[in-house]
């Protein structure tokens, strides 16, 4: 057969290659934005399920959560790459294809993979997931990526930070501008400290425990862990940090709910509203918003150790099982009921301290649930707005004159904290409240760089925690 002839040989047809780890990876992708779900729901399954099949080992689930992750909180950087590398507007390209391109691109740009490897894995994926024809079109992508680093590729798609600061740092960072805004308002200062804080949003955090009170300790904690893999909490007394990973469902005290996983910020809410000082009886503690339980299982923990009582309310029947789920086993009387703290079943000034942690867009979370930065929009907080104020008020209801409220979120979105408690307390859009602002920050004795307070706002840069928010109110009235 001479040259020619060759030539017009077809080759024969070769099967694609199927990677289990990166076929999961698109799984979870795919699971994200078909169905609104969120990664730490639906990956853990997925490597349940992979591990149960014999196909996934400890190093494949690993770099199969890099893969989910890392993509999810860099999508905003990989889109505004991808967008400059086709002739087509970014809206057009069908999504299941964009979420093979930002796989191959977390690959080449955000990992130790050698760049033939990271291509020529996400073709094969994409031979498998999405056809022959696409993966031609992923290759040719993926080749035009390859061919700079990040950080070149950075300074090529953002525009310049004088000329647009907060869409410099929406490109660089990969938050949404209207993200990068709201944090930079909340946050306040210059350019170093939002980009700390942007940054701190796409580490991976730390799984930390708590060892709940009169149930477990700090030392059964560390010493189930393993001294090289655990670190005693920064803030919380109840704080164990697994510094190298792991998995916190094998530890005995977790399985039997005398620990569980829960951040040292919303540990410090809990511990917080618990040591604020009180005149009179403390018997009687509400948590109002109380779904999944970990503020509750804590709360519950340490009213225990009072002889006080903890009713933990939640709206949703759902997750008023995990709360029953979550305080099982604690030594002192509680109670989980399914009710609406907005239509609450208890009488008014029936308890000494009541925790409102409401419901709210959770940009304090954005390093354990990336995919809500691109989920959220701006009108979100015009729909969560009505609820919080509403829950506050029956909170300040709630408890008897002299006692605590606690109003916490996981947003430091203003709109959602000090809006909210100043908008309550002066009768804005409702009847006026009796009731004084406490300072919270003694309450944090050890925690540096609270503000001025008289209310509290962490952050994953400076304290290492989600960037929870805290307002003690003490009803007068």
């Amino acid at each position: 057969m001479n040259e020619q002839a060759r030539r017009r040989t077809p080759k024969p047809y070769r099967r694609p290659k199927k990677d289990p780890v990166r076929i999961l990876a698109f799984e979870a992708l795919r699971a994200v934005d078909e169905r609104d779900a969120y990664a730490n729901l639906v990956l853990p399954p997925l490597l349940k399920k992979a591990r149960e099949q014999g196909d996934f080992d400890a190093r494949d689930a690993a770099l199969a959560t890099e893969l989910v992750y890392g993509t999810l909180r860099r999508q905003g950087t990989y889109d505004a790459i991808i967008a400059t590398c086709i002739d087509r507007p970014l809206r057009e390209v069908d999504p299941p294809v964009l979420d093979v391109l930002a796989l191959g691109a977390h690959q080449l740009l955000g990992t130790r993979i050698p760049t033939h490897a990271a291509v020529s894995a996400s073709v094969e994926l994409a031979r498998v997931v999405l056809g022959d024809g696409r993966a031609r079109f992923v290759n040719a992508v993926l080749r035009k990526i390859s061919q700079d680093d990040l950080d070149t590729w950075v300074e090529r798609v953002a525009p310049p930070y004088d000329e647009d600061a907060e869409d410099h740092l929406a490109v660089v960072h990969s938050h949404p501008r209207w993200v990068v805004s709201a944090l930079w308002d909340s946050l306040g200062g210059g350019r170093a400290g939002i980009e700390d804080l942007l940054e701190a949003d796409n580490e991976r955090p730390e799984v930390t425990l708590v060892a709940r009170p009169g149930r477990s300790t700090t030392d059964e904690l560390l010493a189930a862990v393993g001294e090289e893999s655990a670190l005693p909490g920064r803030w919380s007394p109840y704080a164990v940090r697994m510094a190298e990973g792991g998995e916190p469902g094998a530890l005995e005290a977790v399985r039997e709910g005398r620990a569980g996983v829960q951040d040292e910020g919303s540990q410090l809410v809990a511990i917080a509203l618990a040591g604020a000082p009180l005149e009179g009886s403390d018997e009687r503690w509400l948590d109002a918003c109380a779904g999944p339980g970990g503020k509750a299982a804590l709360l519950a923990a340490l009213a225990a150790q009072r002889g006080a009582s903890l009713l933990a309310a939640e709206k949703q029947p759902h997750r008023a099982r995990l709360v029953e789920r979550a305080l099982t086993g604690n030594p002192g009387p509680y109670q989980v009921i399914a009710a609406d703290g907005t239509r609450p079943p208890w009488l008014p000034g029936t308890f000494d301290r009541v925790l409102v942690d409401v419901p709210c867009t959770g940009l304090g979370a954005l390093r354990r649930r990336p995919e809500a930065r691109w989920r959220r929009r701006p009108e979100d907080l015009e729909g969560f707005a009505p609820l919080q104020r509403a829950l506050l008020r029956e909170a300040l209801s709630a408890v008897r004159v002299g006692g605590v409220v606690g109003y916490a979120t996981c947003s430091p979105h203003l709109a959602e904290t000090r809006v909210v408690v100043d908008d309550v307390l002066r009768g804005r859009g409702g009847d006026p409240v009796e009731a004084e602002l406490l300072d919270a920050r003694p309450l944090m004795p050890d925690v540096p760089a609270l503000g001025d307070g008289p209310d509290v706002q962490l952050w994953p840069h400076l304290h290492g925690t989600d960037a929870m928010y805290l307002a003690l109110l003490r009803r007068t009235g």
